[in-house]
């Protein structure tokens, strides 16, 4: 069971501020999903198999294909700066 207490501990963690009617709320709705939680419990899953998704999905994407990329002096003609064929930006990281 979750208290309010325990509600403004993990605020307090956050670093978050609630009003007091906040907190009740807050308490009575994590309260309610527990007590859902646990109905669930109850149901017999015994001949249920585990899943990964609820419906039977399949590899949509197409067949890699090895092909020729494009000529790299071509696509470094559009690069503002370039060096040892590569693209050259400015640095990031001081």
């Amino acid at each position: 069971m979750i208290t309010r207490k325990d509600v403004e501990y993990v605020a307090e963690l956050a670093r978050l501020e609630f009003s007091e009617e906040d907190k009740e709320n807050f308490t009575k709705t994590l309260n309610d999903i527990l007590k859902y939680a646990e109905k669930l419990n109850e149901v017999d899953t015994e001949e249920v198999p585990p899943t990964a998704h609820i419906l039977s999905v399949k590899n949509v994407f197409r067949e890699d294909r090895v092909r020729p990329s494009m000529d790299r002096d071509k696509i470094l003609q559009n690069a503002p700066d370039s060096d040892k064929g590569c693209f050259r930006v400015p640095r990031v990281i001081e």
